[in-house]
């Protein structure tokens, strides 16, 4: 399969395929991910013309309708069976693709399904039918490779991961297939004929993420800045109409979905459950955490538990880039057409917003900072921390809290420049280090680590206190991910 070549970066993710492909069973996977991460593009990109029967479902319309759309599909796909009249339900779809199945005369019969929770429409039974077509038929051969397809993260893992009926256990692999790392992102640019420099390639990374479909709209013979001001600050730019489109085909009533992201994005050290739900008006209960695990299992906020506090203190933060871009500089912007990008750089809403997009790139790309340490294979919890008792408040970017008794505190500092302590900048992370050692209580060896997008001056204020320290180029390491 030659088509592996032309694919940037998702190893483990192709040979989880072909690995499904060369079973000697049939193989139920399911893929997900968010929207526009590249999930359709890679499957049709590792099995080209392989395919023995292949279909899209169409967002927001009746059973009657998908159920013509696959008469259609099964139309072109075998002229030769299909019906005069499409099929009354999903029991006879399917029916039809079993008939289609056995006259293939191909070895492995690859039937792709894409936007899976689409086909699952009010009272169409859809999930019914594709149970009885798996376990009644499908998973009694040896040669069916049957691949359900999803942006909708929650609905896949609900109704297939975790079904309590008939599907229960019956998926056989599965891919989460996430955004590009800087490392793929460089490659993917440099294989379009952008040649940034990696300074750049992490600012357009803040304000869009590893997202190939975003990327791939970037013009190589414009510069970052150009690119971003076409994309996010032209009417009809592909990200400025973006925003709205991607929640409302990922979630049903997604009023409440973007509530929660807005009330995160000017807050880089999170809230907590209660905080969250105040903010976004929304009445604690189940309904809240059904909004909050979709929005977690889609990738777009992040749980985590502060060090040394119960698993009830848990906090959300955003964490997709283009949320947080377009939310802080965007939505209800003025500003519009050339330049708009670069007049707002160097404001007081630029500092905060760059300081928190880079420390969610490093956290995204823990593995890589872990390796410029030398503990890639050390095991380590990943943190965050904030004090509650040292006035003036104390906090901790990432806490790397590892099992060889050693607990990495770092402290992220994004810049243009290299970054410099002062005294004053010194005596304060002292304190913090202090502060953090009496309310955690630890036993365990502290190492000050700090994280500079273009490194550290080292001099008489730092030496003493920061025993490692690393720039953006970590970060570009080409490991997996966090």
């Amino acid at each position: 399969m030659s088509a592996d070549q032309i694919i940037i970066g998702r190893k483990s993710e192709l040979e989880t395929l072909e690995r499904c492909y060369r079973s000697n069973k049939s193989e139920f996977l399911i893929l997900y991910g968010r929207r526009r991460v590249g999930k359709t593009f890679l499957v049709a990109q590792k099995f080209g013309e392989l395919f023995t029967f292949r279909m899209t479902a169409q967002g927001n319309v009746d059973l009657k309708q998908q159920l013509k759309n696959f008469h259609t599909v099964f139309k072109a796909a075998a002229p030769q069976l299909v019906p005069e009249t499409q099929p009354e339900s999903w029991f006879d779809a399917f029916q039809l693709l079993i008939e289609l199945v056995k006259q293939s005369p191909q070895e492995r019969k690859i039937i792709f399904i894409d936007e899976l929770p689409w086909f699952d429409t009010y009272s169409s039974d859809f999930l019914s039918a594709l149970e009885h077509f798996w376990n009644s038929w499908a998973a009694m051969r040896r040669d069916v490779l049957l691949i359900g397809c999803g942006s909708a993260a929650s609905w896949m893992i609900s109704e297939l991961i975790n079904n309590r009926g008939g599907l229960h256990n019956r998926v056989t692999e599965r891919i989460i297939l996430q955004p590009f790392t800087l490392a793929e992102t460089e490659q993917f640019l440099q294989a379009k004929g952008a040649d940034f420099d990696r300074y750049q390639l992490l600012e357009l990374y803040m304000t869009m993420g590893g997202i190939p479909f975003y990327l791939d709209a970037v013009l190589p013979n414009r510069s970052v800045d150009q690119n971003i001001d076409r994309l996010f600050f032209t009417p009809g730019g592909l990200l400025n109409t973006e925003y709205s489109n991607l929640y409302r085909s990922l979630f049903n009533r997604h009023e409440r979905h973007m509530a929660v992201v807005e009330a995160l994005a000017h807050k880089s050290m999170g809230l907590t459950r209660p905080e969250l739900l105040k903010q976004a008006k929304i009445k604690d209960g189940g309904t809240a955490t059904r909004i909050l695990n979709e929005l977690v299992q889609s990738g777009f906020i992040k749980k985590y538990y502060l060090l040394g506090k119960a698993k009830r203190h848990v906090v959300y933060q955003l964490i997709d880039p283009y949320s947080l871009f377009y939310l802080n500089f965007v939505k209800d912007s003025k500003a519009e057409g050339q330049g708009a990008w670069l007049s707002q750089m160097d404001s007081a809403r630029w500092n905060a917003w760059s300081g928190y997009a880079f420390e969610n790139i490093c956290r995204y790309h823990i593995d890589a900072i872990k390796q410029k340490l030398g503990i890639s294979g050390v095991y380590a919890e990943i943190s965050a921390w904030r004090s509650k008792q040292s006035s003036p408040g104390a906090q901790i970017d990432l806490v790397i809290d590892r099992n060889d008794r050693v607990i990495n505190l770092c402290e992220i500092k994004f810049s243009d420049k290299t970054y410099s302590f002062s005294a004053d900048y010194a005596l304060k992370l002292r304190n913090k280090v202090e502060v953090f050692r009496t309310e955690t209580k630890t036993k365990k060896t502290i190492f000050l680590t700090m994280i500079c997008a273009n490194g550290l001056h080292e001099n008489e204020n730092s030496r003493p206190l920061v025993r490692d320290w690393m720039d953006l180029e970590a970060l570009f390491a080409p490991t997996g991910f966090y």
